[in-house]
């Protein structure tokens, strides 16, 4: 049984708490909040029997093995070094953190003192994302991967209105790319590895957030087209496109749909089943990590999470959007 606290009572960490409620050996029980009120409230409604509003009492308590981590992202970095130091495993929310540099000290800090750090970027380790991987030889050579994002934010109607909320402060380093972007650029990340050049162009609010972008990647022989939004809607699948066929996905964010598409005028559905709740699978992954001795996964790997940090840094570099977070970090 894995013992669980959680940093963050939004919508994200109830969803984290109902996928992770299906695996037998989780349990929850402890919560982290500003405010005791909040705290318990959200303990209550959860039957968590442990409340916290100090982040280092709740690190260096008895009662958790592991922390899952939805704070906004400016904090993950601080956060998850700390429990790490206090001997935590952590299952931080994507994006990993603010910027490259604050990634590689989480995997230091990870490697320090033998703990498991993993990125909870839910598509990677999809059923679905997993039959790409396995059928995408029978597309022949890969000549391009187009994958589109792009869901008008609710929040974006309060900012219209002259309200700033959290997804679009840059101050908590969010913003389109950090939030919607990661989901096209990891999946790449983990089938292709690194491109070698990134250009990149973007909107810039008013707040100094970035409401959309589109990012080109070229690699040897390939290229990537991402494009990614939170004040537009699109409603284009993804694509990887080889020489002999391509392959079609319904959702990069979230693939329930997947089939190839051969140049001869075939179509094969490569859909597996999978559960509603999409974050069971990376809670499933972190959990038989630690209890088999791992404290690092093989496809949300440190190396994926860091090369994914430096494409987004240098995609934000170029169309001048900078986070607070990011003094020292020579963006």
């Amino acid at each position: 049984m894995i013992r669980f606290g959680v940093i963050g009572t939004n919508w994200i960490t109830e969803r984290f708490i109902q996928a992770a409620s299906e695996i037998e050996d989780f349990a929850l029980t402890a919560v982290y909040s500003r405010t005791e009120e909040r705290a318990k409230e959200f303990a209550a409604k959860f039957d968590i029997q442990t409340t916290f509003t100090d982040l280092e009492s709740m690190a260096k308590s008895k009662e958790i093995d592991a922390v899952y981590i939805a704070s906004p992202n400016c904090f993950h970095a601080e956060q998850a070094i700390m429990y790490m130091n206090h001997g935590k495993h952590v299952l931080c929310e994507k994006p990993m953190a603010s910027n490259a540099a604050e990634v590689q000290e989480m995997i230091t800090a990870a490697k320090a003192n033998n703990v498991l750090l993993m990125e909870a970027l839910k598509t990677t380790l999809l059923p679905n994302f997993k039959s790409i991987r396995d059928h995408l030889h029978k597309i022949g050579t890969i000549r391009r991967y187009a994958a589109s994002y792009c869901q008008y934010s609710s929040r974006y109607d309060a900012y219209k209105e002259g309200i700033v909320l959290n997804a679009f402060n840059p101050a908590l380093s969010n913003g389109s790319l950090m939030d919607i972007g990661v989901y096209c650029i990891y999946p790449m990340v983990v089938l292709f590895g690194k491109p070698k050049t990134v250009k990149a162009t973007g909107v810039l609010l008013d707040s100094g957030a970035d409401g959309e972008g589109s990012i080109l990647f070229q690699y040897e022989e390939q290229d990537a087209v991402v494009m990614y939004s939170k004040i537009t809607n699109s409603y284009l699948p993804a694509e990887i496109q080889g020489e002999n066929g391509s392959i079609i996905i319904d959702k990069i964010h979230t693939p329930e749909k997947v089939e190839i598409r051969y140049n001869d005028g075939r179509v094969e559905d490569i859909t597996e089943p999978q559960a509603s709740n999409a974050m069971y699978y990376e809670t499933k992954e972190f959990i038989e990590l630690i209890q088999n001795g791992n404290f690092e996964s093989s496809i949300n790997s440190y190396a994926n999470s860091l090369i994914t940090a430096e494409l987004m840094d240098e995609a934000r570099k170029q169309i001048g959007l900078v986070f607070q977070a990011d003094e020292g970090c020579n963006l």
